[in-house]
């Protein structure tokens, strides 16, 4: 599990496991930190994916269900232990939507939350309209990343340093472009889903997200561009929120 799963904050104690799933590009440690950040009532897991840190040297997924073969397998021990809740970030609130999807198809295991961020829902058709970025030349791809932020200047001004970031990032977004999920059933989902967004980011369908659920359903917005989440206060209240809705689920949903 250690080869994909960062976990910094042991808390063999807890009541609960947060897994976060990074976003295009993203490595385990931003996540990883989190672990501090919450009480010890929640063990924070951070999903590193092939590509990238430790796991540089690995080649990327080639397509999701390669992908969820990969995390499902890794965390399912840990899962079946005790109850847990999806945290993902653009691309990370696909792969969290679609790992809960297939844990739950599978293995019968449900989130006692999904927390989602900067995504349209899945079967949403403003996804399935939206730009190509992988296919970008890679100048063209590097004057986009800049314009949504969220990647440190020493890497978009140095090029030798570009050149190492750009076939992650763009392997991640082919990830992203290829997924599609079409809605067969009334509700995959009996938990609450929580959908969380910039302010000043391009527009997302979140309310296409209530959709995949019986449970409760919440739109939270947050000022700031696509990567809000990485302005202080703005981190301090998704931790907050994502608290506060755990340690009440267990009233609730256990």
């Amino acid at each position: 599990m250690e080869k994909v799963v960062n976990c910094m904050y042991r808390k063999p104690e807890a009541l609960y496991r947060l897994v976060c799933f990074p976003w295009a590009g993203g490595g385990s440690m931003h996540y990883a930190q989190w672990g501090k950040h919450f009480s010890n009532a929640v063990e924070v897991y951070s999903i590193r994916l092939a590509g990238r840190e430790t796991r540089a040297k690995e080649p990327f997924a080639q397509n999701l269900f390669q992908l969820l073969d990969e995390l499902s397998i890794a965390l399912l021990p840990k899962l079946k232990e005790k109850p847990f809740a999806f945290f993902g970030h653009s691309l990370g609130g696909i792969l969290c939507f679609a790992t809960a999807l297939y844990i739950k198809q599978k293995y019968g295991l449900e989130p006692v939350h999904l927390f989602v961020s900067g995504v349209s829902a899945p079967h949403s058709k403003t996804r399935r309209n939206s730009q190509r970025w992988s296919e970008l030349p890679d100048d063209e791809f590097l004057k986009w990343m800049a314009s949504i932020g969220g990647t440190p200047i020493e890497i978009l001004a140095n090029k030798a340093l570009a050149n190492l970031f750009v076939p992650v990032l763009k392997a991640d977004l082919r990830l992203l472009e290829c997924t599609s999920y079409d809605k067969q059933e009334e509700f995959v989902f009996s938990c609450p889903i929580t959908t969380f967004d910039g302010e000043d980011d391009v527009p997302h369908d979140l309310k296409a997200w209530n959709d995949l659920t019986s449970g409760e359903f919440y739109i939270q917005k947050r000022p700031g561009g696509h990567f809000y989440l990485q302005e202080p206060t703005n981190e301090k209240f998704l931790i907050s929120y994502i608290l506060k809705h755990l340690e009440t689920a267990e009233v609730t949903y256990l």
